[in-house]
Order: structure tokens, then C-alpha cells, then sequence
């Protein structure tokens, strides 16, 4: 299935299933448990569509792919390098990415996001697909100049705007050989698979859930493959994840 949340005419925001036509489907409950669906609202191409989750807490990982590791000149790291996004960074998909008055470096970071389903603590590896509910396509958007200076990168990955996430929730989905990629302004800076992930979607969550609870809805940003790169004011930048399709922003000043 493939989840979307979006706003209706009355202002509220509402789940929705985006089915095979393109249609979109109301759905009725609550997205992590049991859903009831509910009348046609609309094609896809005119609902509102808004960030497909509200996490309670965005869980990163730092140079988790091989490529990239080599492009930064950095050795494959022992263990996952986890760090937090605020909830506050997520916009849902053709909101703008506002590009902080105190940067001078702001880059993409396309990233498979992966959405918790079940209240997850303590896991295995074995057992840790399990409480997945699915996932979407992340940009883990990135104040570079602030990321060199600090060293917990509060700034350098916090700023408001700073998480797409988008357009919607695969339920269906291998984590293991997915491929994605970032085009800015149609060019494509990005293309990479899932297969060169130096820790996989099932050891990050087994790692992750030894040191706190994961909730439904929380997400995990997964890494970027090789190819980062700057983006500035005017540019259209699209994020693409195989099997969920597009996430596109455009980029402003502040």
C-alpha cells in the first residue's frame, strides 16, 4: 500500500490510500493499527499532500554507505553513527527548503526513510523488520559549513525545513536492493542502491532499539550514497526512491 496525509478543503489533514489509478482513497482509523477504507477524494496530481508522517522523534545515520565513505576520504566506520533531526525539520512534499541566513553551504542528502509501525525495544536483528509499518523518500538536508565547526550538529542538520519527507508510505517494500537517486534542477547528482549500505535497515533498528523505545511513526534516515552537493535559492531538487516515487522541493533564501 502506499499511505499519503493530506489536507483537505476544510483545512484538516486526513490518511489516505494512493491506489494503482492514481486515485486517493479517505482512509478511516488510525494508519498503524486498523484502517477502514473510506470514499474517493481525489487524483493524486490535486490532493494537498502534506508530510506523510509526524515523528515523534528522526533518528539519522552518518556515512552509511561505502561510496560515500571513500568520497569523504573517511574510513568505514565500526558501528552506526547516529544522530537526532529534530521533528521540527520535516516539510512534506513541494514545501520549501529554506536556506538559513547563517550558512553559506547548505547540500542534498537523498536517503530511504523508514517509518516505524509497532512500539519496537530491544529487538533482534532477526525479528526487527517486523515493526516496520514502511517507507518513504528522505532528504537528509545538510548546513555543511555549521556540520564542520560543531561536533553533535545541532545546527549543521537542525534547522526547520531541513527533513523532507515524502510523498508517501510503501508498505511494500526490500530494503535491501532499492535504488535511489537526487536530481537538481532535472540534473542528476545522485544514483546509488541500498545494496551499499555498510549497516542494513535490520541492524540499524535492532542497534537503535537497545538504546530507546522506537515508537509508531518515529522515523529512521537510513544515509546518503556518494554525490552530495550544494543547493541554492531557485532550485528545484527531487528526490526518487524506487518503488515510492518522487519527492520534489524547491529551495529559497530565507
Amino acid at each position: 500500500m502506499k499511505i499519503v496525509r493530506f489536507q483537505d478543503r476544510a483545512d484538516e489533514i486526513n490518511y489516505g490510500l494512493h491506489q494503482e489509478d492514481d486515485t486517493v482513497a479517505l482512509l478511516h482509523g488510525n494508519p498503524y493499527a486498523n484502517i477502514e477504507v473510506g470514499p474517493i477524494v481525489g487524483n493524486i496530481q490535486d490532493i494537498d499532500l502534506c508530510s506523510p508522517v509526524t515523528p515523534s522523534k528522526i533518528i539519522a545515520v552518518g556515512l552509511n554507505y561505502k561510496l560515500h565513505a571513500e568520497e569523504v576520504g573517511m574510513a568505514l566506520p565500526e558501528f552506526p553513527m547516529f544522530f537526532y533531526k529534530p521533528p521540527t525539520s520535516v516539510i512534506g512534499p513541494k514545501e520549501t527548503i529554506i536556506l538559513p541566513e547563517t550558512s553559506d553551504h547548505v547540500e542534498h542528502e537523498c536517503e530511504l526513510a523508514v517509518v516505524m509501525g509497532e512500539r519496537c525495544s530491544k529487538v533482534s536483528v532477526d525479528t526487527a523488520l517486523k515493526y516496520i509499518f514502511g517507507y518513504t523518500c528522505g532528504n537528509d538536508i545538510s548546513a555543511r559549513d555549521w556540520q564542520k565547526r560543531e561536533t553533535q550538529w545541532v545546527r549543521g542538520k537542525g534547522f526547520d525545513t531541513f527533513l523532507p519527507l515524502g510523498p508517501c508510505i510503501q508498505t511494500n517494500l526490500d530494503p535491501t536492493q532499492v535504488q535511489l537517486s537526487t536530481r537538481v534542477n532535472g540534473e542528476v547528482k545522485q544514483s546509488s542502491s541500498t545494496s551499499d549500505l555498510i549497516f542494513p535497515v535490520d541492524q540499524l533498528i535492532s542497534e537503535l532499539s537497545a538504546i530507546m523505545t522506537l515508537l509508531p511513526g518515529d522515523i529512521i534516515v537510513t544515509g546518503t550514497p556518494s554525490g552530495v552537493g550544494p543547493i541554492h535559492h531557485g532550485d528545484l531538487v527531487e528526490v526518487e526512491v524506487e518503488g515510492i516515487g518522487t519527492l520534489q522541493n524547491p529551495v529559497a533564501s530565507a
